[in-house]
């Protein structure tokens, strides 16, 4: 009753659940992970459906809150670039690029977690050029998005550079990950792979992937800010390692 490709039911419950975790501690991580590990239980097609709406709803949570208002203004030109680099990606790259798209972003998420943890700091554009390199930055991602459906690079690296603390980098975090879901969103239902079905049973995984952000957030809270960066990094270094194995 819960999904045709879903042999075990609390299997996936678990899937997302550590997934959310995962993502209320670092402000991200559950696509990749929950992909990763849905891919051992499920057929690729039948994950990706499950997925639409628990990244929705916890991107929009974790951009809720004080300050969004602010923020949402501060990088307005990202959000701009990540739409359109989404659109973009299909034409940019017709066919046959989703295989190589994954492992180029996992090359380089391995790449920046370790120069991270040893201690490198991305250094922040100009005052004066930053909606200019938002923009570029918001492109960017939008156009890994489109290709792999993870939407981490270049947006982390470049929010980390403007030297945000722990929450209010959570926060730009899940806005620019808000817009990309949705932009990812309409670009599958435009070429005919989200329909009310595909939802429904996204619909259901919703609660264990909430309850693990819930779980995430507390562990975050407990952090200090020198801590969650390592974190961070080490997530990094994590998720793209895990997509080069896969």
């Amino acid at each position: 009753m819960f999904h045709p490709d879903v042999p075990d039911f609390f299997a996936v419950c678990l899937i997302f659940f550590g997934a959310g975790t995962v993502k209320g501690v670092l402000g991200m991580g559950l696509p990749t992970l929950a992909m990763g590990l849905l891919g051992l239980v499920m057929p690729v097609a039948g994950a990706a459906s499950l997925l639409t709406v628990p990244s929705l709803l916890t991107n929009v949570w974790q951009a809720a809150g004080r300050g969004l208002a602010r923020t949402a203004r501060r990088l307005w030109s990202m959000q701009v670039g990540i739409a359109l680099g989404v659109a973009l990606a299909p034409l940019l790259f017709p066919g046959g690029q989703q295989s190589i798209g994954p492992v180029l972003l996992g090359g380089c998420l391995v790449a920046y977690g370790a120069l991270g943890l040893a201690g490198w700091q991305p250094k922040p554009p100009p005052a004066r050029w930053q909606a200019l390199a938002g923009l570029l930055a918001g492109a960017s991602t939008g156009i890994v998005t489109g290709l792999t459906g993870v939407f981490v690079l270049p947006a982390v690296p470049y929010l980390q550079s403007l030297a945000l603390g722990k929450d209010a980098l959570s926060q730009a975090l899940g806005l620019c990950f808000t817009t990309a879901t949705i932009a990812l969103g309409v670009l599958l239902a435009v070429q005919g792979h989200l329909d009310r079905g595909t939802s429904l049973a996204s619909a259901v995984v919703v609660a264990p992937a909430v309850l693990g952000m819930v779980l995430g957030q507390a562990i975050r809270r407990q952090m200090s800010e020198a801590l969650f960066r390592r974190c961070l990094f080490a997530g990094l270094l994590m998720l793209g390692s895990w997509l080069l194995m896969r």
